[in-house]
């Protein structure tokens, strides 16, 4: 009787728990109602049945308990019984089935007018593609992958040329418009998951597969990879910004093309020069950084990576914590550079000095730290020379002092937080697996024995032949 009283508070208990959750499918915001309709009748499927075979059990329990008068009955076969459970269960599979196929008949037929958007996925970001004036996305594979292509476009496709490229992890799309997602990866396994538009699709190395929706509400959206890609898998996140149509035109008008992000012109070294006079009063004149100044070392850093962090101070993603006093200071800095050419110089130059390593001034054992660093291989490099591909800075040479600072500034949020600083973000999350002061200062004791020495030319040059700079 105890066991049958269990059991049937435990149908209770589940089937309350069911009914009052908190936790239910978010609100959805695409035309798949389909799909929680599918979900729905699984649902109600499987919990009356749940609720059939437990409360039976519990009858059995209690009409056939022991009380020493009851013999066993054996019957091996019943064709009967056996046509029952055969015939009911043939059912509830078929009404299992059938709608998840009519949802799926519906998912793999794509409307005509749908616009055509390339969402790609690489060990840890999200990137993503329009079609320019032509209508038409050019050819791409990974082993086009390179520190200037990081998309894998094809530069031989003329029909790639106009093609409109997002370097964001925020992706624009309108409200009330079909949208196909040709879903690409440069690496391996991905898996492109919106949650609220209730359709996911696996991204799989060497094909392009797609998935559609119809947005159906305005709001910021979280895109998640629900494939485990590798150990930095959960912070592999993005944005979709679902808006009205004139914004999102807006929007997409602002994105280069293809063309414009391989054309870039010769610097004016000496002009750079001349600029980077104001930079060394902090930097120092060979830009190897002043530690009484808050300035990190310069000599080594890609001229992308600088490009990015001063656009970032001058939009107010980065150096905008009230206490965070040096980068206020590079914020007010990053707004005197504002013409194209300039900043284009003064970074070429900045990328001609010879690499300068940093001294090491804090302790530490290296040889734990080596251990810390494998986390950080993957993006940085096992010398830690960075990899423009994943967007991820060289760390060979760069101050012990500013790295720690750094470090500290993403695991208490000063940076990282902004929901436009994507690999700020990566980086706030990358710094759990530090998890102790000790473990901090033995990895940055072996970060300071990597080895520099050249320019960064030279260095980047290593890089490639070592690194194959992530081609697959």
């Amino acid at each position: 009787m105890v066991i049958a009283l269990i059991i049937l508070g435990l149908v209770i208990i589940t089937v309350l728990f069911h009914l009052y959750s908190p936790w239910w499918l978010t609100p959805i915001a695409s035309n798949w109602g389909a799909i929680d309709t599918t979900i729905e009748i699984s649902f109600w499927i499987t919990g009356l049945v749940f609720i059939a075979v437990n409360c039976f059990l519990a009858w059995v329990v209690w009409r056939y308990k022991h009380t020493g008068k009851h013999q066993a009955h054996y019957e091996p076969e019943s064709k009967k019984l056996e046509l029952w459970l055969t015939g009911l269960t043939a059912i509830g599979v078929i009404a299992m089935l059938t709608p998840g196929l009519i949802a799926w008949a519906k998912v793999v037929n794509v409307p005509s007018e749908a616009t055509n958007v390339e969402a790609i996925g690489q060990q840890w970001q999200w990137t993503f593609r329009f079609p320019g004036a032509d209508g038409e996305l050019g050819g791409a594979d990974a082993r086009f992958v390179t520190a200037t292509n990081p998309y894998g476009i094809d530069p031989e496709d003329p029909k790639g040329q106009d093609d409109l490229i997002v370097n964001s992890h925020q992706l624009h799309l309108p409200v009330g418009k079909p949208v196909k997602m040709l879903l690409r990866s440069n690496d391996v396994l991905h898996n492109f998951a919106v949650p609220q538009f209730r359709v996911k699709m696996d991204l799989v190395p060497g094909t392009v597969t797609y998935q559609w929706f119809e947005p159906s509400r305005v709001g910021t959206f979280d895109i998640l990879c629900e494939e485990l890609c590798g150990v930095a898998h959960f912070t592999m996140r993005a944005q979709v910004i679902i808006e009205e149509e004139d914004a999102y035109l807006a929007w997409l008008n602002r994105q280069p093309t293809f063309a414009q992000t391989q054309r870039s012109p010769a610097p004016d070294l000496v002009a750079g020069k001349q600029l980077y006079s104001t930079c060394a009063a902090c930097h120092g004149v060979n830009g190897g950084g002043l530690a009484a100044m808050q300035a990190p070392n310069l000599s080594g850093l890609a001229a992308w990576y600088m490009d990015r962090q001063l656009r970032y101070y001058r939009e107010g993603i980065r150096g905008a914590h009230p206490a965070d006093s040096s980068g206020q200071q590079m914020a007010a800095m990053a707004k005197s550079v504002t013409k194209a050419e300039d900043l284009h110089n003064l970074l070429a130059y900045i990328e001609s000095l010879p690499v300068v390593a940093a001294p090491a001034t804090l302790g530490g054992d290296p040889a734990r730290g080596a251990q810390v660093y494998q986390p950080c291989v993957v993006c940085h490099g096992a010398n830690g020379q960075g990899t423009a591909a994943l967007q991820a800075p060289q760390l060979a040479g760069q101050a012990d002092w500013y790295l720690y600072t750094q470090l500290k500034y993403f695991s208490t949020g000063w940076r990282g937080k902004h929901p436009k600083d994507q690999y700020g973000s990566q980086m706030r999350l990358m710094t759990s697996t530090i998890q102790s002061p000790e473990r901090l200062q033995d990895l940055l004791a072996y970060i300071a024995t990597l080895p520099v020495s050249g320019s960064h030319q030279e260095q980047l040059a290593r890089a490639t032949i070592a690194e194959g700079v992530q081609q697959p």
